[in-house]
């Protein structure tokens, strides 16, 4: 037992542990960015540059009256406050007429949008967005083919 023992301290030595700091005093602080100058103010409410204040921009008031702010929300109850002859689809005056009324998904609204824009000079005239078109048709087809689950059979 003596000789295991004597063995063991000749081969066996505690290891050792190297750390760079002993304490967190000891530790620097890297210094990042070096030379780099802040551009933007940071100091207070008061914006300065280089002693001077900047410029104030002139107070215009908005024009309250101009057509877009005027009609504003105009047909928003023409449904309820109408006689009933105007549908709401007929006052969407910006929106494309592949998209008016449309309620499906992206697959179903670009079906619509390839049959309208197919009878015209579309393929012809812009034929990289004809492609990318025919192509999105393609990914949502096989998307929608093989993740959306359908009723299962009785049988």
């Amino acid at each position: 037992m003596e000789r295991i023992t004597s063995l063991l301290k000749v081969l066996w030595r505690p290891s050792t542990n190297f750390v760079r700091t002993r304490y967190h005093s000891e530790k620097t602080r890297i210094i990042k960015r070096y030379g780099y100058e802040e551009k933007l103010w940071s100091g207070g409410l008061m914006p300065r540059s280089l002693g001077k204040r900047l410029p104030m921009p002139e107070y215009r008031p908005l024009n309250p009256w101009t057509e877009r702010r005027a009609l504003f929300g105009q047909n928003d109850y023409i449904d309820i406050l109408g006689s009933g002859e105007l549908h709401p689809l007929r006052t969407l005056y910006t929106i494309p007429s592949w998209i008016k009324g449309v309620s499906g998904n992206e697959y179903q609204i670009l079906l619509r949008k390839k049959k309208m824009f197919a009878k015209t000079g579309s393929p012809q005239v812009r034929p990289t967005k004809w492609k990318e078109l025919e192509k999105r048709l393609g990914f949502l087809y096989r998307r929608l083919n093989r993740k959306t689950k359908t009723g299962f059979s009785s049988t």
